[in-house]
């Protein structure tokens, strides 16, 4: 059944479209649930009378500790905190400003909310003109997603800090691909931005590896992979240059070699693979077989992330000529913008991978994310608001704790599988596309 409309050109009103229409209701229907759901936790949380920050006490206590002349890196030298300071040295100074005052540690709920907001007004899309639902999508999933942001808004953790830089740089780093000069520079400060980020904490590292897949040249990648390099070594050099002394207090407070005081060393609670790893080893005895528990990390790393996403790629690039590398970036650079979600997409798994991923971290790890949702299928997209937002949501408004545990990692990882999925599944339309297309000419 057709109808005319009043341009005169005729319009489809048949049960396809009717059912098209009653899909997009209750998608709406859905995001606004959700949200309704995470602004209801925020505020309850808001509401609790509870001693939050404790993270942005003990950083802003360290540098208030080396403007007063004493080593940060020794529980006992910082103020009102148990906790020591986990940062390079050069970042002590980098934050002074935040601290002056005392202001970051009395509003830093807002200062972290406002953040969060900017991120998702900040988050490039990809291959799509800038809409308000895809923005108001991408806020929501950076709110909300695996709980993330309210471990960082409870804690007062910096990583909420490097999430806002993340974002600043994923909307440098993916730009339409052109031969200009401008937007090479662009790239390139995108690419120093995302160095300087991972050497906040140096375990996510390997993320830098996923520029290879951006869709440019082989030289230009691997010039934009060099200068992230130099954007997380250069903090590194700094510290051993300017800061000798504190230094080599920092190797110790991170190694657990000073006795006494909390350190990243001894402390294992964290919902990672790694964990998982563990959780396998002790219930079979061998809690002190540390061989075998990096074996195992190892093993679950590679099956639940990184063979799928290698299998993902080998079959987009298996009807093309040449060698491997080569077949490679000839597909990338063929298909831009899906050589750029699954740029996102390997950020988002190497991330996932790390052996240290404490609770707040899931906030990074939704920006991610945030930038591959709004491109879902609707049943894609409806699956991971329900499991990677509106699941962790009501545990945690249930008050059930998921420190130490793997509720975020399990969801976290749900959802990578039904991005690569929709990414797969795109991309083989893709392919049979063009092995029909010259049969048809």
């Amino acid at each position: 059944m057709t109808s005319v409309a009043p341009s005169g050109t005729a319009r489809w009103s048949g049960p396809s479209a009717d059912m098209a229409g009653k899909r997009n209701a209750w998608l709406a229907c859905l995001i606004a649930l959700v949200a309704v759901l995470v602004f209801c936790n925020l505020a309850h949380d808001a509401a609790l009378d509870m001693n939050y920050g404790w993270d942005v006490r003990a950083n802003c206590a360290a540098v208030d500790a080396h403007v007063d002349g004493l080593d940060p890196y020794y529980v006992k030298n910082l103020k009102g905190t148990k906790l020591s300071y986990p940062y390079l040295p050069a970042t002590l100074d980098a934050f002074r400003p935040l601290c002056a005052g005392g202001f970051l540690v009395g509003y830093h709920r807002g200062v972290f909310l406002v953040i969060a907001v900017l991120c998702g007004l900040v988050l490039p899309g990809i291959g799509r003109t800038r809409r308000l639902r895809d923005v108001a999508l991408r806020g929501l999933y950076v709110l909300g997603a695996f709980v993330g942001f309210e471990w960082g808004l409870a804690s007062g953790n910096f990583a909420i800090l490097g999430g806002g830089l993340t974002a600043a740089a994923l909307a440098l780093l993916l730009r339409p691909a052109t031969s200009d000069d401008r937007d090479d520079v662009l790239r390139m400060a995108g690419a120093a931005l995302l160095g300087l980020v991972m050497s906040f904490k140096l375990v996510f590292f390997p993320l830098l590896a996923a520029l290879y897949l951006l869709p440019l040249s082989r030289r230009r990648k691997l010039v934009l992979i060099a200068v992230a390099g130099l954007g997380f070594v250069l903090p590194i050099l700094i510290s051993v240059v300017f800061y000798p002394g504190l230094f080599s207090s920092w190797l110790l407070a991170i190694s657990g070699g000073i006795p006494g005081q909390h350190s990243v060393q001894t402390e294992q609670a964290n919902p990672s693979l790694l964990l998982l790893a563990q959780a396998i080893v002790d219930c079979v005895g061998l809690a002190d077989s540390k061989p075998l528990v990096f074996a195992i990390y190892a093993l679950a790393a590679t099956a639940f992330v990184l063979a799928p996403l290698g299998w993902s790629l080998l079959r987009a690039i298996r009807n093309n000529e040449g060698s491997l590398p080569g077949r490679l970036d000839r597909w990338l650079i063929d298909h831009p913008q899906a050589a750029m979600r699954i740029t996102v997409l390997a950020m988002y798994g190497l991330y996932l991978c790390s052996p240290r991923l404490k609770e707040y971290a899931f906030f990074e790890l939704a920006i991610y994310g945030a930038v591959l949702i709004v491109d879902l299928p609707a049943a894609a997209l409806a699956a991971v608001l329900t499991i990677g937002v509106a699941v962790p949501t009501l545990v945690s408004i249930t008050g059930i704790t998921i420190e130490g545990g793997v509720v975020q990692v399990a969801v976290a990882l749900v959802c990578f599988w039904i991005m690569l999925w929709a990414q797969s599944a795109r991309s083989a339309e893709v392919v049979r596309a063009a092995g029909v297309e010259p049969a048809q000419r």
